[in-house]
């Protein structure tokens, strides 16, 4: 396909890297079918359409889809972008069942009212041989995050209430753990392919440590590259991604 190479940071190079490995499976011939369940403003849906794939983005919000279809028309991509206001459990109401190569699911299992039903959805728009890339916050790393912030009383509720019904102010709904996150998979019919950690070191170190220093950014890429698949530091990652598919 033609396009740039997106640009990526130490938060989303991990990612990245995954998709790009995703779309050369899903065939590097033809323009791929992507559904963007949570897409927002397009930080994944514009550099996806910019390299010649057809995404669909949809989310609740109105204001981040304005916001996204702003991003495409700068870069040129809104022919290959539909903005859909919506949520991940209604995707068969925007896409037929079994016609999408790729769906991203990322940073939308936290908050949704039904984890099970969106992940359902996802399962369903797949076509066989279909992609979802599902992306969660961390329970280990959250409860690790406030420890180190002096928020003690927070990270002894989550620690204690790992579905944050305790109410510690926190956006986020839900954190996962890998095992969590994988049986939820299955228990949809997708198959886990790969796991890994995002944002390991990119939430500790210090951004001045980094900040326009060339060499210092490409050195804490590559050890976000380095840790991402080792098990040993997936339970510190800030998240968890999980490339599943669907058998068919």
């Amino acid at each position: 396909m033609a396009g740039t190479r997106p640009r990526t940071s130490a938060r989303t190079a991990v990612v990245w890297e995954v998709l790009r490995d995703a779309l050369t499976e899903l065939g590097t011939d033809r323009p791929v079918n992507i559904v963007d369940a949570g897409g927002g403003s397009g930080g994944f849906a514009v550099p996806l359409a910019e390299l010649g794939h057809h995404v669909v983005v949809v989310d609740p919000s109105p204001d981040s889809l304005a916001a996204l279809e702003r991003r495409a028309a700068e870069a040129g991509a809104e022919a290959r972008i539909r903005a859909i206001q919506g949520d991940a459990a209604g995707l068969l109401d925007v896409v037929a069942a079994g016609s999408v190569d790729l769906v991203l699911c990322h940073s939308v299992l936290e908050v949704v009212d039904d984890p099970a039903e969106a992940l359902t959805a996802v399962a369903r728009v797949l076509r066989p041989a279909g992609l979802a890339s599902i992306l969660v916050a961390n329970r280990v790393a959250a409860v690790v995050a406030r420890a180190a912030a002096g928020r003690l009383g927070e990270a002894r509720r989550l620690l204690d209430d790992p579905a944050g019904t305790s109410g510690d102010g926190d956006p986020l709904a839900r954190r996962f753990d890998l095992d969590e996150l994988s049986a939820a998979v299955v228990g949809v019919g997708l198959e886990p392919r790969l796991a890994h950690g995002v944002r390991v070191f990119a939430d500790v170190v210090a951004p001045a440590l980094v900040d326009g220093d060339p060499d210092a950014e490409r050195e804490l890429l590559a050890l976000e590259h380095a840790a991402a698949r080792r098990p040993d530091y997936l339970s510190v990652a800030t998240q968890l991604h999980l490339l599943a598919a669907n058998p068919g």
